[in-house]
């Protein structure tokens, strides 16, 4: 993504580059508030995304780009999210292998022993960021325990949206914190700063924002009923019913882990859980399996590849024991498609660098060459649909601004993730939106007002530059606050 260049098209005018953008987001308030999601069936959004990219590429052809520019913009796009596509497979593949294995069930069990309803949210962050910070994936951590900790909230009656928010909230501060993620990685690239400098830099903004997260998670908490101890105990009866639950079961996910912490390539990782799990399906859950298919190789198959549903009687486990495998997560994968294709026809046109440049101009004081970078970043996030864009285009751009006024590049590089990094889960249609909603099973609306720590980031990125706090100059020194 550091190589991307930044199309530019001096025909285009900034009126033009917002026509396809205002279009995008009417027609898709249109779809959520009078269609209730429906308008055009369940991919209005994907062909919303679609009709936009095409008036965009409309707009391109009337204002000198040629076909070529665009179609290899969008083919630059789609080959950015071919190992993402590929590990959305692999995620559905785990979610089907670890639920016939009895990994989920047997996280949830322990769960449900160890965490109660008055700590669970402010926990649910703690594990979240613990996890994330030692394998440098907010993806990966959803993908593991983000799953186990929506099972447990589901059974302890709390708000599945709190749930995905406290997961969220603290599996993107630690994707920001870790210097294994590459966004950390990507953030300091384009800003002209070092990996360690930039993380120092972030803890500024980003350890008060996580404070004030989990402060507000364990205020939420009074409001989470309490559990009928006998519901739980009931709970606990009848995931041993059906499964053959031990620790051991344990051993997969810690392997997961492992080989990412030991930087193992995630595709390669995900893929050993699932082959873990198949595994121990076979060793510790044979019933299941003879159960599920004609053949315990059959329904293995269909764990991996299509829906899987364990038979119970118990109402809050049903959700639980489902699994859609890789075909669950094709209606996120379309949307990832599609909105690479938007985006890519956007860049080829040479609307983002438009969009982004006038912001620049707008920048005449410190605190709005702040404003600017923040702004560029949410507006890439929700227009080119990727948070790597929302991070190199504005990177790339803002670079200068920044030396010409003095300002050390990890003031950019800061900016760039508390506004870019972490806001991309909070759009729908962006992949890591998508990613989300489609791993947790929460619709991002569900989840948005309480993924407090990504929303809060830009708000505390943009305080600690009004009252110039910690805005360090290119000579070391500090940035004096105004008179």
């Amino acid at each position: 993504m550091e190589n991307n260049k930044i199309v530019t098209n001096r025909e285009l005018s900034l009126g033009e580059a917002l026509v396809p953008v205002v279009v995008l987001m009417a027609l898709l308030a249109f779809n959520i508030f009078y269609k209730d999601g429906a308008w055009l069936g369940d991919y209005s959004n994907h062909f919303i995304l679609l009709m936009s990219g095409a008036l965009a590429a409309v707009d391109g052809l009337l204002n000198k780009t040629s076909v070529g520019t665009m179609v290899q913009e969008v083919w630059s796009n789609l080959k950015s999210v071919f190992v993402p596509i590929m590990i959305l497979l692999l995620v559905g593949a785990l979610a089907g292998t670890w639920l016939i294995s009895g990994i989920i069930p047997a996280m949830v069990y322990y769960g449900l022993k160890v965490l109660s309803p008055e700590i669970f949210l402010p926990a649910s962050v703690v594990i979240a960021a613990m996890v994330s910070i030692a394998t440098g994936s907010s993806w990966t951590t959803s993908a593991t325990v983000g799953v186990a900790l929506i099972g447990i909230g589901g059974a302890m009656d709390i708000s599945l949206g709190m749930v995905a928010g406290a997961v969220i909230s603290g599996a993107y501060f630690g994707d920001k914190m870790s210097p294994l993620s590459d966004t950390t990685n990507l953030a300091p690239a384009m800003a002209g700063t070092d990996l360690f400098t930039h993380i120092r830099y972030m803890a500024y903004t980003t350890v008060p924002s996580i404070l004030v997260a989990l402060i507000i998670f364990a205020l939420l908490s009074p409001d989470v009923q309490e559990t009928d101890t006998s519901a739980v105990t009931s709970l606990l009866v009848d995931i041993e019913k059906i499964f053959d639950v031990t620790p051991m079961l344990f051993l997969v996910p810690a392997a997961v882990v492992a080989l990412i912490i030991f930087k193992v390539k995630p595709l390669a990782a995900l893929g050993s859980g699932v082959l873990l799990a198949i595994v121990f399906a076979f060793i510790y859950q044979p019933e299941i399996l003879a159960g599920l298919a004609e053949s315990s190789t059959q329904s293995v198959i269909n764990a991996v590849l299509t829906d899987t549903a364990i038979a119970t009687d118990n109402e809050k486990l049903a959700d639980l024991f489902q699994a859609g495998g890789m075909n669950g997560m094709l209606w996120t994968i379309y949307l990832i498609i599609t909105a690479m294709v938007f985006g890519g026809v956007m860049d080829g046109i040479g609307a983002l660098q438009r969009i982004t440049a006038s912001l620049l101009k707008l920048a005449n004081s410190v605190f709005g060459l702040f404003a600017s970078t923040v702004f560029s970043c949410l507006g890439l996030n929700a227009i080119a649909s990727d948070q790597y864009l929302a991070i190199v285009i504005p990177g790339k751009m803002f670079a200068k601004a920044y030396e010409e006024r003095g300002l050390a590049p990890e003031n950019l590089s800061r900016t760039l993730e508390d506004s870019g990094t972490v806001t991309s889960v909070l759009v729908p249609w962006n992949t890591c939106g998508a990613y989300q909603s489609g791993v947790l099973g929460v619709s991002v609306a569900e989840y948005f007002a309480y993924a407090i720590f990504n929303y809060l980031s830009p708000f505390m990125t943009l305080l600690f530059a009004a009252l110039r706090i910690k805005i360090r100059q290119l000579n070391g020194e500090l940035l004096a606050k105004e008179a």
